[in-house]
């Protein structure tokens, strides 16, 4: 086994060395990618309108290439997932990542170029093994199963030939035999479209497997461990899987789970967040000292750019390259993907907590906030202040959300208006708040602002949830699956009212 060690940790190295070089040369290493980006498009529709050509500059492709939504690129990408080729990419793009859609939009389906499926996706896979075995040499999670609680393809395809689904079911599928040998659960489960039905179906496949490692969507996944314990008659997981290591997570924040994971798994589990998306996969937490950054990763077909939040929309709004981006302020995110995204908004908000290596943590979603007294309350911030009032009351929280009470002409003041669904009950509900409350005044100087005084907002009010509420809540909306989140903030109170009611 050592000497497996020892071949695992020298063929790493190479790479290491290579993603910490990316980092020290970050604006060349992004050129490259955007040259690589333009040169393959040129000869599509695109390409074509946007005056594209050999040794375009990113000063000429700025000027001429508009920073777009999904809205704006939607009714191309259904053109091309029902066959019609050379829009937003030469040829014929097959593989189209599927998930919740947007205001005007049932579905957001990103086309996926095959060799994007490859340098982005695969490759992003054995970086985040890499990385994770150099900080833990003695690990020995390669020797199991890896258990993914992955999505769903979508059987109604819009065109022969064209594969639509979650970017974990597409990229289940496509894998080489020999690594879908290394997933702990058959391809025929891991599809499996009935949430409900999945779960039983996973935990009975697995019950008696060697699994070592974890990934997937934090809510989802500590549903599948309930249920293998609930299947197993314990309360123990190590009991199940005595040689379970390390749980990679993303797609949400962890902080609101952290609290019941630790408790359901201890100090031996290890943890690793990751910045995955149907977009594409984009940052790893190299660092276990460092939780919530990650890496950036810059060599994998994307060409970034970033706008400072406080200008998004804004006439005029600046945007800039990896170049110009400080640490602490926060930016949305844009992405320039090869396979057919161009200068996309990809809703996140992040902010950069060093530079050389670029480490960054997601803070936010541009529709994901609460502004509505001038407070910009992100999900970074609410995120912090529950932790804090968990950990201040000795309670846990599965899930919350949050939206305004209105100013109305019987109340000039508003408030923050929370739902929040418990693992462990505070003692004292008047404390949580209290600290939730503070928290944000002290971390959120806007928030404090308007609270000053009570002038514009009052003190925020809780509601107690009982257990599986927004699960149910969910599903409702036929929003089952790790692709499908919980909205956290919202300045409209349509949701916070139909979990209420």
């Amino acid at each position: 086994m050592n000497s497996v060690h020892a071949l695992l940790n020298f063929l790493g190295n190479s790479r290491r060395k290579d993603i910490y070089h990316a980092h020290e040369n970050a604006e060349q290493v992004q050129l490259i990618q955007f040259k690589a980006i333009v040169d393959k498009s040129l000869g599509c529709r695109w390409a074509n309108e946007h005056g594209y050509r050999t040794g375009l500059s990113y000063a000429e492709f700025a000027e001429h290439t508009p920073v777009s939504e999904y809205e704006d690129l939607a009714p191309t990408i259904k053109r091309m997932t029902q066959g019609e080729q050379g829009l937003l990419w030469p040829g014929k793009i097959t593989k189209f990542s599927q998930s919740s859609g947007t205001t005007n939009n049932r579905s957001k389906y990103i086309p996926i170029s095959d060799e994007y499926l490859r340098r982005n996706h695969y490759r992003f896979g054995r970086d985040m093994w890499n990385l994770y075995l150099a900080g833990n040499p003695a690990s020995k999670a390669l020797f199991g199963k890896t258990l993914g609680v992955g999505g769903t393809l979508n059987t109604d395809s819009l065109a022969s030939g064209v594969q639509l689904g979650d970017m974990t079911a597409i990229a289940m599928t496509n894998l080489p035999k020999w690594a879908q040998s290394r997933m702990g659960l058959s391809l025929k489960t891991a599809l499996m479209a009935d949430w409900k039905a999945k779960l039983d179906a996973i935990a009975r496949e697995t019950i008696n497997s060697d699994i070592r490692s974890l990934a997937g969507v934090p809510s989802w996944t500590l549903l599948l461990i309930r249920k293998v314990m609930q299947m197993a008659g314990t309360q123990d997981i190590y009991s199940v899987w005595p040689n379970l290591e390390v749980f990679f997570h993303g797609a949400v924040a962890f902080d609101p789970y952290r609290a019941v994971y630790d408790e359901l798994l201890g100090e031996r589990m290890k943890y690793v967040e990751l910045y995955t998306s149907s977009e594409g996969s984009f940052g790893i937490q190299d660092d276990p000292q460092r939780p919530n950054e990650m890496l950036l990763s810059l060599d994998g077909l994307v060409f970034y750019e970033f706008i400072p939040f406080d200008e998004y929309g804004s006439t005029g709004q600046t945007v800039v390259t990896i170049a110009d981006v400080e640490a602490g302020r926060p930016y949305v995110l844009l992405l320039t993907t090869h396979g057919g995204l161009w200068r996309y908004s990809i809703g996140d908000v992040i902010s950069f907590t060093s530079t050389r290596p670029y480490r960054f943590k997601v803070v936010g979603r541009t529709r994901m906030f609460i502004n509505a007294f001038g407070e910009e309350l992100m999900v970074g911030n609410a995120d912090c202040a529950i932790q804090r009032a968990n950990q201040a009351t000795g309670s846990m929280v599965t899930e919350y959300t949050a939206a305004p009470a209105y100013m109305t002409t019987d109340s000039a003041r508003g408030y923050h208006e929370w739902v929040i669904e418990f693992e462990r009950e505070p003692v004292d509900i008047q404390q949580y708040a209290r600290v939730l409350d503070e928290t944000l005044r002290e971390i959120n100087s806007d928030y404090d602002t308007k609270r000053r005084g009570d002038m514009v907002l009052t003190a925020p009010k809780i509601h107690l949830v009982p257990q599986g509420t927004f699960y149910r809540f969910m599903q409702k909306r036929n929003r089952l699956g790790n692709q499908n989140k919980v909205p956290r903030l919202a300045n409209e109170r349509g949701h916070l009212e139909e979990l209420l009611g």
